[in-house]
């Protein structure tokens, strides 16, 4: 059942260093209120901005002393755009909580809510000499639209954030970021299957697709992008489904996308439908996803194994 969602990146490198830590933080304030409003003129679902965004210009220490507890003034700011434009909004910032600093990527719903907070797994050597703590494992979130789950930064480089947001088949990832990762972008999204968000302090914010084909990409003339993003797919291997994606077609036209890539062998099938879903559609032909598929075919080696 087709399943739209606009999701908008803004990239921001943080408005330069005042003269105190208070009026750095001030002026990035600012400035993000302003890039929230012009992202607001896309009528998005949910915005994602950069890693520490309020604190960029800092040092590391000056970022950790300024940790605020959520929700706090800085959150309350953001949260009164959010409810205002009925919008979710990522809100990355060092956090404060029971005595703890966490560098955490902040989840506002679309009243102004706190709905929770993904703190990053591996911060880097200089965070944690800093006393930032780490989090524990990655985390995913339900909302209104589909699951969406996060990595900050440095957590790009380990696979125990990757694999832990791919067994939870998070549709969405974002990735509010110091540097911009690159090809690792597009790794994470196919590995994962999930659209990926990344939201960078510097020009080459990208929104990627589950096939790991970059569809948008920031610029210093663009800093705000935004893909309207189809979240009722399904990522299939081309082994033993191939031969029914005519058959499906037959049956429900335009209704039904494909997206084949190559040399990869495999295929995003989504829904434009309003009376039909992917899934229904998987059941119906008897397809097989790839995790199914991957995992079926270790079992099998499994047993072969045995004899």
């Amino acid at each position: 059942m087709v399943n739209y969602v606009r999701v908008v990146s803004i990239t921001f490198g943080g408005a330069g260093r005042k003269r105190t830590v208070h009026e750095t933080i001030e002026s990035n304030m600012e400035m993000i209120m302003y890039l929230l409003r012009k992202a607001a003129l896309e009528k998005p679902d949910i915005i994602c901005l950069p890693e520490c965004s309020p604190f960029l210009n800092l040092s590391m220490k000056e970022m950790v002393d300024s940790a605020e507890e959520v929700p706090g003034p800085l959150f309350n700011e953001v949260a009164h755009f959010a409810r205002e434009n009925k919008t979710y909004v990522i809100f990355p910032m060092m956090r404060k909580e029971e005595g703890k600093i966490f560098n955490s990527a902040v989840l506002i719903g679309r009243s102004g809510e706190y709905i929770g907070s993904y703190n990053k797994v591996h911060p880097t050597i200089w965070e944690l000499e800093a006393k930032v703590t780490p989090g524990v494992e990655a985390e995913t979130f339900d909302l209104d639209f589909g699951k969406v789950g996060f990595a900050i930064c440095f957590d790009l480089n380990f696979e125990d954030v990757m694999k832990k947001l791919a067994e939870d088949e998070a549709k969405l990832i974002f990735f509010p970021s110091m540097y911009l990762g690159g090809l690792q972008l597009k790794i994470w999204a196919f590995n994962c299957g999930a659209y990926l968000v990344s939201s960078t302090t510097t020009e080459g914010s990208m929104i990627v697709s589950p096939l790991g084909r970059i569809l948008a990409v920031s610029s210093k003339y663009q800093q705000v992008v935004y893909e309207d993003l189809n979240l009722d797919y399904e990522i299939l291997h081309l082994d033993y489904n191939n031969e029914k994606l005519e058959s499906i077609k037959e049956k429900y036209g335009p209704k039904v996308n494909f997206k084949v890539a190559q040399p990869e062998a495999v295929f995003l099938m989504s829904s434009e439908a309003k009376d039909v879903t992917v899934k229904g559609i998987v059941e119906e032909f008897g397809l097989e996803t790839r995790r199914g598929y991957f995992r079926r075919a270790s079992k099998i080696r499994e047993k072969s194994l045995k004899l």
